[in-house]
């Protein structure tokens, strides 16, 4: 699981999933970074509109042109250099990617350990 322990979502993402027997490990994009393959196989797997967070402070903050580059042909770059730009948490199992932590990503959470 790919987020920020700060995170509130992120962080009742963790509790269900020790509370559910679910094993999983932590990854913090601001302390550990984000890995820029692992970018890279969620820019080609995850719609990018599912990705990037919107509606969050750090996206709001930038000026047009970093945003335009959000939507250019690689916005890489800009997430790199600002993972928060993600929406959180994201899971990872296997080149099965979820992004978020409502009903439906439970439920397939808990099919993945089926």
């Amino acid at each position: 699981m790919y987020g920020i322990k700060n995170c509130d979502t992120c962080r009742k993402a963790l509790k269900w999933l020790q509370e559910e027997g679910i094993a999983s490990k932590f990854h913090d994009l601001r302390a550990d970074g984000l890995p820029p393959d692992e970018l890279a196989q969620w820019l080609a797997a995850i719609d990018r509109n599912v990705l990037i967070n919107k509606r969050g402070t750090t996206y709001r903050q930038l000026d047009d042109a970093a945003k335009a580059a959000l939507e250019g042909d690689d916005p890489s770059t800009a997430i790199l250099a600002q993972p928060t730009l993600l929406k959180r948490p994201i899971f990872s199992d296997n080149g099965r990617y979820l992004v978020g932590f409502k009903e439906p990503e439970k439920e397939t959470l808990k099919s993945w350990v089926d």
